[in-house]
């Protein structure tokens, strides 16, 4: 079986950054599972789970990443990953919800306590605040695993906090 590895990556952000990290994992060989990228303000963050082939070390290929142009100065991260990769019935993706409006001090916070309180899982997270030629508003996205029996219950929570705080929510149900 192959091993496997987390990616972690730290740079600047760049046009043809992601192209020039999946070429170099590609013609290494390695298989990506759970991949995010994200641009932080002028930074950008890449992390992968990814299945090394037989006999690639996580040395070797940190070090072939070391040398890309495109990781200058990057802080590129390659370690054994002490997880099972395949994800559980919790780690899968049940509702989308957006909450936005303008920037709320503890507004994520908030949330993932309500989140906690109906026992969902948060799967994937995202927040920005949008320039303001764009409207400055600011938008937080959670993807999340939520019980059929709790779902209704967790989001009306959602909502009504929202809307407490002068913000707009919005949920969108993902088919399985």
């Amino acid at each position: 079986m192959a091993s496997v590895a987390l990616i972690s990556i730290l740079c600047r952000d760049q046009t043809g950054l992601v192209a020039a990290i999946a070429d170099e994992l590609f013609s290494a060989g390695v298989n990506l599972r759970d991949t995010t990228f994200a641009a932080l303000g002028e930074g950008a963050e890449f992390t992968s789970v990814c299945e090394l082939p037989e006999g690639t070390e996580v040395g070797d290929l940190k070090a072939s990443l070391d040398i890309l142009p495109e990781l200058k100065d990057a802080q590129v991260r390659v370690i054994p990953y002490g997880f099972d990769p395949a994800p559980g019935p919790r780690g899968l993706i049940t509702h989308r919800v957006e909450v936005s409006g303008g920037d709320q001090l503890g507004l994520i916070a908030r949330l993932a306590e309500i989140f906690a309180q109906f026992d969902a899982n948060i799967v994937r997270l995202d927040a920005q605040k949008l320039p303001e030629d764009e409207g400055g508003r600011y938008v937080t996205r959670f993807a999340v695993w939520l019980s059929p029996d709790r779902a209704n219950s967790c989001l009306a929570a959602v909502a009504n906090t929202a809307g407490t705080l002068g913000l707009v929510s919005s949920v969108e149900p993902v088919e399985s």
